[in-house]
């Protein structure tokens, strides 16, 4: 179940899309939460809302509402949006607002495209 709402988030990122648009980023966002923070008792339910609103918005900007970093006019007329895929989280602001809210460090970790790889050395000679 949703933690937060599409009003909540139109509150932190400008939209006009419906709201049955919105719960869908929400959806996913609330998936991703409850995988990753779900079982975590070091945070609030309040603070887990506060990052699944901030990650729905994340994925709103990163897809159907990307966020205009700078445009030009003259010969060189274009645009250019802020992030890139890569970078996961902190291609948005909105993503770099769910780093400083979540100091377990989870949602970085789970949604960083890194892999982690572990050597033991069994004895030293």
């Amino acid at each position: 179940m949703a933690r937060t709402t599409p009003d909540e988030v139109k509150q932190i990122i400008d939209t006009d899309l419906a709201d049955t648009v919105i719960d869908a980023y929400i959806s996913g966002a609330t998936e991703v939460v409850t995988n990753v923070l779900g079982t975590d008792t070091t945070l609030s339910d309040e603070l887990k809302r506060n990052i699944e609103m901030w990650l729905a918005a994340h994925f709103l900007a990163s897809t159907r509402e990307q966020q205009l970093q700078k445009a030009g006019g003259g010969p060189g007329i274009g645009v250019t949006y802020q992030g890139k895929t890569a970078m996961g989280l902190n291609a948005t602001l909105y993503g770099q607002q769910c780093i400083a809210l979540d100091t377990t460090g989870k949602m970085m970790a789970a949604m960083s495209k890194q892999r982690v790889s572990l050597t033991a050395v069994t004895s030293f000679d």
